[in-house]
């Protein structure tokens, strides 16, 4: 095992050399003929949460469908997606994690003018980077999300992987009353100043989780999806040693979680290679036990009786690195992102922020209410025009900035428009070369992490606890254009 995976980091490493000089689209990507078109329809629907014979709830769907239907689309190819809104609300789609122009990004007022009910928009697009990527609203994000609007876009690599089977596990939360409904209450200022919105049932693909059927001696790649409003899981496979290839659609030295654990907050996708090692007819459990007391099995790796697929694997598989640009660390532009607020915190005031908080933590968050800030300025709500931005980045420069998270929350933090390495946690090198569009911050984290500013735009950064970034976790970098004030 150690002899493979010196075989793999040298690999990696060989390939991540080859990419350093790579363009936004690299020269060996060939940009396939044609437009690949798809239509999006936003309406109310229905879904069996709680399982067959049970009572079914009133939803959000992309499509008619939670999660949204799977878009599927190939590296390099052009992409316009048609949207038609058929909610009483405005609403906007975010393509979470995908590299595209700023107009495109789908944030309300900044990027973009809202759908209006009954209205349309057109979202065009070229995926630079292969991987597991997600779509979902940014209006009223809370509720919309809440109420079951999201799904997932897989940017196919030019050369197929070579695995048995692509498995894809779309996981959230839901709270619903025991009718089956989901339960009123969003914007609550006691769960916004401490974890969100954590749910009382979990989904599978949209459905009440059951048995994985799978076979001896197969080799998996199981991509999961963590689209939840604020759970952050923790899940352990039985009896099985999954290889984490790719974290937030980028992929990464090959490794085995620490201790077994994969940590997934929301918003953030990890991608396995899971070698089938079980006997047949053997069960398996994949448990959560991210909330100490409150662990749960998700489902079962549940083997058929067929026979083994194989008996030997083949060496583990590094994936194709993307064209990312290569931050240059010989004097990099440093920035400086604390993040304060929430109860149990310390503190500070900023925009009225801690004056009163613990008066009516009970009641409902209003517009403008905030209880969270980031280098002491908050920004409420989903985006709207003309939001100052915090902080001004010179383009096509290498930025290295420090997250201080000086709460006693987990804050999963979001960058628009970027995927950044993350370099250091706690003043430890990161490990395996990952690259991520969420970092995932326990109270009292410090993490730095660096990128090169080569996407011009306003661009959001907040937190995917969607409760937190609501009531002020957010804020706005900007990458000038040419001749634009910095």
């Amino acid at each position: 095992m150690n002899s493979d995976f010196s075989i793999l980091r040298r690999r990696f490493l060989q390939a991540g050399a080859a990419f350093a000089a790579a363009s936004f689209l690299p020269t060996g990507i060939s940009r396939a003929a044609g437009v690949d078109e798809r239509r999006l329809t936003i309406a109310p629907g229905r879904a069996s949460l709680l399982g067959k014979d049970k009572p079914e709830s009133d939803v959000w769907t992309y499509d008619g469908v939670v999660p949204g239907p799977l878009l599927r689309v190939r590296q390099g190819q052009p992409v316009r997606i048609l949207v038609e809104n058929r909610l009483d609300e405005d609403t906007t789609v975010h393509w979470h994690g995908i590299r595209l122009p700023n107009d495109m990004d789908g944030v309300p007022g900044l990027t973009q003018p809202p759908i209006r009910p009954g209205e349309t928009f057109t979202y065009e697009f070229t995926p630079p980077d292969a991987g597991t990527f997600w779509y979902h609203p940014h209006a009223n994000s809370l509720e919309q999300l809440g109420r079951g609007l999201a799904g997932v876009l897989i940017v196919d690599e030019i050369d197929p992987v070579a695995v048995d089977r692509d498995l894809l596990w779309v996981l959230r939360d839901w709270r619903v009353t025991l009718e089956g409904q989901i339960a009123s209450g969003f914007g609550n200022m006691m769960e916004a100043g401490m974890s969100g919105r954590v749910g009382n049932i979990v989904t599978l693909n949209g459905a009440v989780p059951g048995d994985q059927p799978v076979r001896a001696g197969e080799r998996v790649r199981l991509r999961l999806v963590n689209v939840s409003l604020a759970r952050i899981m923790g899940l352990r496979f039985e009896g099985h040693d999954p290889l984490v290839v790719a974290i937030d659609g980028q992929p990464c030295e090959p490794h085995r979680p620490e201790d077994g654990r994969l940590l997934l907050g929301p918003a953030m996708r990890i991608d396995l290679m899971i070698d089938m090692t079980g006997v047949p007819g053997g069960r398996y459990r994949v448990t959560d036990d991210f909330y100490k007391g409150l662990e749960y099995e998700l489902l079962v790796l549940a083997y058929s009786d067929e026979a083994p697929l194989r008996t030997t694997f083949p060496e583990p598989i590094a994936l194709p690195l993307n064209p990312l640009p290569e931050p240059d660390l010989s004097a990099p532009d440093r920035h400086d992102l604390t993040l304060e607020g929430g109860m149990m915190s310390r503190m500070k005031e900023a925009g009225g922020m801690g004056r009163g908080m613990m008066q009516g933590m009970g009641g409902m968050m209003g517009m403008g209410q905030a209880l969270w800030s980031i280098n002491g300025t908050s920004m409420t709500g989903d985006g709207h025009a003309d939001m100052p931005p915090l902080m001004s980045l010179a383009r096509g420069k290498t930025h290295l900035i420090t997250m201080r998270n000086l709460t006693a929350w987990w804050h999963p933090m979001h960058l628009h428009g970027f995927s950044f390495r993350v370099l250091t946690r706690n003043g430890a090198e990161a490990p395996y070369s990952q690259w991520a569009d969420t970092v995932l911050m326990a109270p009292e984290d410090t993490v730095e992490v660096a990128f090169v500013a080569d996407n011009p735009g306003d661009w959001m950064l907040h937190c995917h606890v969607t409760d937190h970034q609501m009531a002020g976790l957010m804020t706005v970098l900007r990458v000038a254009n040419a001749g634009q004030e910095k």
